[in-house]
């Protein structure tokens, strides 16, 4: 492996590519779309030729807007957006913009993500929602410190664990404890500054009114058709005349635009009473978990044969917690702690590939790829023995999260071939009995992820989910709200003596990561990404362009990525593992890694992952980046 002093930025390799060939300084077209040697590039096809830029003065190559002026190769799709007040990045445009008006209104960062997570329910309904689940990753810029919020609900105590695989993928009894809403009151109680009611006045409306609803979120309606005409309550709203919504057609949730109304108005009249911040937004929170909406959530469960009851609403708290932390090359990484595993997962795996020299790998190339995946292989086989609620079981957290366990487990490494999937590591604790390979299929995950700075440099970045698709495909009752699937296998173990298999009162695991990095004390950057299973992975990929690739937000984001599959799953040591490669891999990447023993899938070019992030560039400027692999935008000021 080849040591490089430095690494230039892709992006700056690229331009001066342009300069040198031109012989003059490079336009403002070139500079939008120079490609990227990490890879990703699209060519232009073989056997055409490209037009010579005319030689006339004042036209020609150099003319910012002439065809013949652009570069030959594109990978960056999108400009990263400059931010030196504040920025908002989520997964919908919409609630981008409708957190930049809190920022805009003397809002902070946290007022910012509430808003946004409340449109986002109205936009990304199949994604996320006020009665789903998600962690928050937290950077107090008074402070420095970094701290995490975990909203995350439990399994209801009338829990049957012997229930079929299909009652706990969707329906009234896949249901989780709803957390989210929870969360929204823990973020705008500790650090927001605007009334409830101004956050979920932009989501209230599209709710109301409607907005042009997405293809890609049309076409999931779509998909769901024959699920949602199970449920009349579900069908009211997404099937409406019996019929998915049309791409681009307003959609209206009119149910939740009551319950969003309903909540600020708790809010509004504990607030005309004389109560102090505080007390108004527990007026608010008191509605959801105690009152009304929570009485009929309760009331719809039990008449469907559910399990939700209101004393699993009442019980539910969202927790401000310690993240699980770890550095890389002198960086602290502040990732989820559990119960999400993606926290374990990224520590785990930047500790691993810290003992090799990855900056000196070719971007792209079969060596760089094998490392990656062989860290992520390694590190799945560790945290899915062991991640699970630790309010039921313990986890050794420090242990993974080690420098010497790294160092132990690196040993496993091998720098030209596959590795089968291992086995866990023994790190005390329950031993696994036998691990039959024909257990349930796993359902994936569907979550959403967003990021805010403001202008004091607070940050929050959040992820948060429904767990599979529109979660139990249930619409509560009259709420207009879908509930997180957490029991689904995936979110829990198929084996009777794990520790994260279904058990009443239990919180299952999530693939949540919001993560913000601190570099010698000053925040670096804030970022997430949904994806349920490859979540870690993804944002492993992203530590790796930020500090060993020295890439800019929007082209770390854009770059070409992997993810790892394994069947049956990675609970289960021997299970066959398969790389998916994003198509703009180079055909040699592949070839390389089938080479060394891996077993390769192409998938589609943009597919894999779909991160929001803020990042402090190198010249000290804050720039945001939003993901071009799904509907996510970024708006700064």
């Amino acid at each position: 492996m080849k040591v490089r002093s430095t690494e230039q930025a892709p992006q700056r390799t690229a331009e001066t590519t342009a300069k040198t060939k031109t012989g003059t300084a490079i336009g403002r077209r070139e500079i939008l779309l120079a490609g990227l040697a990490a890879g990703g590039a699209v060519a232009a096809p073989a056997g055409l030729a490209l037009a010579a830029a005319p030689q006339v003065e004042g036209v020609g190559r150099n003319a910012p807007d002439a065809p013949q002026s652009a570069p030959t190769t594109v990978a960056q799709h999108r400009v990263e957006v400059p931010a030196p007040h504040g920025a908002v990045t989520a997964g919908h445009p919409l609630a981008s913009m409708a957190g930049m008006q809190m920022l805009l209104k003397g809002g902070t960062a946290a007022d910012a993500v509430v808003a946004a997570m409340a449109v986002l329910n109205v936009c990304e309904p199949w994604a996320s929602g006020a009665a789903g689940n998600g962690l928050a990753n937290v950077y107090e810029k008074k402070t420095g410190k970094v701290i995490s919020l975990a909203f995350t609900g439990a399994a209801p105590k009338l829990v049957d664990d012997k229930a079929s695989t299909a009652d706990l993928t969707h329906g009234p009894k896949a249901i989780v404890t709803p957390g989210s809403f929870g969360g929204w009151i823990e973020l705008a109680r500790r650090y927001g500054k605007l009334p409830l009611a101004t956050l979920l006045e932009p989501a209230i409306g599209y709710a109301r009114d409607g907005h042009p609803l997405d293809p890609s979120v049309a076409r999931d309606i779509a998909r769901q058709r024959a699920t949602f005409a199970k449920y009349p309550t579900t069908a009211a709203i997404f099937l409406p005349g019996g019929q998915p919504p049309a791409p681009r057609a307003m959609f209206k949730n009119v149910p939740l635009s009551r319950t969003f109304q309903a909540l600020a108005d708790a809010e509004t009249a504990a607030l005309k009473g004389g109560a102090d911040r505080d007390r108004a937004l527990q007026a608010a929170y008191d509605y959801f978990y105690t009152g009304p909406i929570a009485q009929e959530m309760s009331r719809f469960s039990e008449a469907n044969g559910g399990w939700l009851r209101l004393a699993d609403m009442r019980a539910y708290r969202a927790k401000w917690v310690a993240p699980v932390m770890t550095t890389y090359r002198g960086v602290d990484v502040y990732a989820a702690p559990l119960t999400s595993r993606s926290g374990l997962e990224m520590c785990e795996q930047l500790n691993l590939i810290e003992g090799f020299d990855f900056a000196a790998t070719k971007p792209g190339s079969a060596e760089s790829l094998h490392l990656i995946a062989e860290c992520v292989k390694v590190t799945k086989a560790d945290v899915y023995r062991y991640a699970a609620d630790p309010a039921s079981s313990p986890v050794p957290t420090e242990a993974i999260t080690s420098k010497k366990f790294a160092d132990q487990r690196r040993a496993l490494i091998n720098l030209t071939r596959a590795i089968p999937y291992p086995t866990g590591a023994d790190l005390g604790g329950p031993r696994p009995g036998p691990r039959p390979l024909d257990v349930a299929a796993r359902m994936p995950g569907d979550t959403t992820s967003l990021t805010a700075v403001d202008s004091e440099g607070n940050a929050v970045a959040v992820t948060t989910t429904l767990g599979g698709g529109f979660g139990t495909c249930l619409v509560m009752g009259e709420t207009g709200l879908f509930c997180n699937n957490g029991l689904r296998s995936g979110s829990t173990a198929p084996y009777r003596d794990h520790p994260n298999f279904v058990r009443a009162g239990r919180v299952p695991l999530l693939g949540n990561c919001p993560t913000v990095l601190i570099d010698k004390g000053q925040f670096r950057a804030a970022f997430g990404s949904p994806g349920g299973e490859t979540i870690g992975t993804t944002q492993f990929q992203m530590v790796l362009n930020l500090i060993d690739r020295q890439m800019p937000i929007q082209a770390a984001i854009e770059a070409p990525r992997i993810t790892l599959d394994a069947e049956p799953g990675f609970y289960t040591p021997g299970a066959a593992v398969t790389v998916m490669l994003e198509s703009r891999f180079a055909p040699e990447a592949a070839a390389g890694l089938t080479a060394m023993g891996h077993k390769i899938r192409m998938v589609g070019p943009y597919s894999a992952g779909a991160i929001q992030g803020v990042l402090v560039s190198s010249e000290g400027t804050r720039m945001a980046g939003a993901d071009s692999r799904r509907m996510a935008y970024a708006i700064g000021y």
